[in-house]
């Protein structure tokens, strides 16, 4: 009797219609983490992000990394897909980052608990921005990694932070306390922190289209976010 073919590799990149959400060891808050499974969004554990994502109750999507921290990987390949990439030449969230494919990208527990893993996390959403609006979530900010013209409505006095992953100027802005008319920012010079919306439509237009940039929110803007960017259904 011959026996049991192993389950044959997933082909990649894995390819979501709506968004997901890749977790990182860092802290992690569990009810976000039910929050967003029960709004429809995937979760996938890069490497040992899966057992924050465990400690929730919740099972992930995928698990994608060198694996070289996930706790007890025969037990998670019971239950979900665990895909292993064993090159070290990238982080765990990149390796993420390129084995998906979704609409909108969140990334938590990417930021905060160290400050290298902050630093390689801003490396890799810039790496992936020209093709893919990606999310940094911590416990008190979302990030934005964007490229091109972007609106949104704004409370009055809000904080709206405009951060330079690269030199780039901006043509205008509308509804913001302190215009970026014509403003070139760039990392090590002028950047565009705790700048604050007027109330209202906020519109920000960069001179090039392909420049990478970052808005940084309060955390209470995830969902508003989020509702910005069309999913598969």
């Amino acid at each position: 009797m011959q026996s049991p073919s192993p389950d044959p590799a997933p082909a990649l990149p894995l390819v979501f219609e709506n968004p997901i959400a890749i977790i990182g060891g860092g802290v992690v808050d569990p009810g976000l983490l039910h929050d967003l499974a029960e709004r429809g969004v995937a979760l996938v554990g890069a490497d040992g992000g899966a057992d924050a994502i465990g400690a929730a109750g919740l099972v992930p999507e995928a698990i994608i990394g060198d694996l070289d921290s996930l706790f007890d990987r025969r037990d998670w390949e019971k239950r979900t897909r665990v895909i292993h990439v064993g090159e070290q030449i990238t982080t765990d969230f990149q390796k993420a980052l390129y084995c998906t494919r979704a609409p909108m990208t969140l990334a938590l527990g990417m930021t905060g608990k160290r400050f290298d893993h902050t630093l390689a996390a801003l490396s890799a959403v810039l790496q992936v921005a020209p093709d893919r609006p990606t999310l940094l979530v911590d416990e008190v900010d979302v990030a934005l990694t964007l490229t091109g013209a972007f609106a949104f409505e704004a409370h009055h006095r809000e904080r709206v932070s405009v951060h330079p992953l690269v030199p780039i100027r901006f043509r205008r802005s509308t509804g913001l306390l302190y215009p970026l008319d014509g403003l070139t920012l760039e990392p090590g010079g002028l950047i565009g922190a705790s700048n604050e919306g007027m109330g209202g439509r906020v519109d920000i237009q960069p001179a090039r289209a392909s420049t990478p940039w970052m808005l940084i929110l309060g955390r209470q803007r995830l969902w508003d976010l989020l509702a910005l960017f069309p999913t598969g259904g």
